[in-house]
């Protein structure tokens, strides 16, 4: 994306949002860096299921992996505007490295903003930010995905603390993880019984192996057990019992760059099929002049605009601090749609060389996938915004 491709003012629904001149520097930071330090490698690390650790601190060292941290925790202060355009930055070049992003500023900084004491913000913020520790999101269970009232870890009083049991499941940042975000039930059964927890790293914490994936190669997705692991009292997250409102209400924020990653994918599929049809020859000229080929990149090309407009707009009403899950879920849904035509799209322009691993639209094509599953599946999506749309008619 070129800078200056967002228009000023964008008006939507009862939301404003400007683009601003620190919006315009992030994002052109965040594409420079994603094109000298993400881009050349990223076919290696993809072959090879390297994770860079030392790329994505040197991310959080640039304010671009926990950019909404703000500056009083050490953090850029940045909005959740900002967080999408550097996501998309970062997801053009590799979707896999898009991911510690999204996990580090909307699943880990994103709770501990709503419902952390002074003392947890105090201690995990300011090393979030700069990428000193990298954190995870373990609410997922091998029972408990989409139905997250569901889960069975469980924390049990222990003197001063917690002792925590159970297993989690899908972990995205999960091996290289120092602070964790729990869920676990402390009471009985349904969505009142699950609180939240943020601890380091302690005895009873066992990292599991890591789960092989159709894609998003260069990031880090594992089990993780707890076994009795001891938490002090200090490390719940909010009220006891509100953990469940808490998790659906992070959701709700992380959905938002979810889109904007689907929002990369597509760019750099449509990048692609644009730059094959109009260097390959055959019958005698470049295979763009055929509408066959045009057509179909054309139209994701227009639905990939919808899809950003649908995520900027979900993270201008997040910034003004307006109800966003329906906001979040459509942007979501439309772009995860998007991504997966588009990088289709890509395949199909580029024929044999597209479904060949020389090339980068078979990885584009895995990649898109998991955005139509993780953080909530299309399913989930239409479900949340027919209940906004229905309210008690739709339960």
């Amino acid at each position: 994306m070129r800078r200056g491709r967002w228009p000023g003012l964008t008006t939507m629904g009862t939301v404003t949002s400007t683009l601003t001149e620190a919006h315009c520097d992030v994002q052109a930071l965040a594409r420079d860096f994603a094109a000298a330090e993400i881009a050349p490698h990223a076919a290696d690390w993809n072959a090879h299921g390297h994770v860079p650790v030392d790329v994505i601190r040197r991310m959080g060292q640039l304010g671009l992996l926990a950019p909404t941290i703000p500056e009083r925790y050490g953090g850029p202060g940045l909005d959740a505007t900002a967080l999408c355009l550097i996501v998309e930055e970062i997801a053009r070049a590799d979707a896999g490295m898009a991911v510690p992003i999204a996990v580090q500023a909307g699943l880990v900084a994103a709770p501990l903003l709503r419902a952390g004491s002074e003392a947890q913000r105090e201690e995990w913020l300011p090393r979030l930010a700069t990428g000193e520790v990298l954190g995870c999101y373990a609410l997922t269970e091998p029972d408990a995905g989409s139905d997250t009232a569901a889960l069975r870890t469980r924390a049990e009083a222990d003197g001063d603390g917690w002792r925590i049991t159970g297993s989690k499941q899908w972990i995205s940042n999960g091996s290289l993880a120092e602070v964790f975000i729990i869920f676990a039930r402390t009471g009985g059964e349904g969505a009142r019984g699950i609180s939240a927890f943020v601890s380091g790293a302690a005895d009873g914490l066992i990292v599991g192996r890591e789960i092989p994936k159709l894609g998003l190669h260069t990031s880090s997705t594992v089990e993780i057990a707890f076994d009795g692991m001891h938490v002090p009292g200090g490390a719940m997250l909010g009220p006891e019992g509100e953990g469940l409102r808490l998790a659906l209400a992070t959701l709700d924020g992380g959905r938002i760059t979810v889109a904007a990653q689907a929002c990369g994918i597509a760019q750099a599929a449509i990048d692609l099929a644009v730059e094959y049809a109009s260097g390959r020859e055959a019958f005698g000229g470049p295979i763009a002049r055929f509408q066959g080929v045009q057509f179909p990149i054309a139209d994701v090309a227009a639905q990939l605009e919808a899809a950003r407009l649908l995520t900027m707009h979900a993270a201008a009403m997040r910034d003004a601090g307006e109800p966003h899950g329906a906001a979040g879920a459509k942007a979501k849904l439309v772009a995860s749609s998007v991504a997966v035509k588009a990088a289709d799209v890509a395949v199909q322009t580029l024929g044999g060389y597209g479904y060949s691993a020389e090339y980068a639209a078979e990885r584009l094509y895995r990649d898109a996938k998991i955005t139509e599953i993780y953080e909530g599946t299309s399913q989930i999506q239409r479900l949340v915004i027919a209940r906004d749309l229905f309210g008690d008619a739709a339960r």
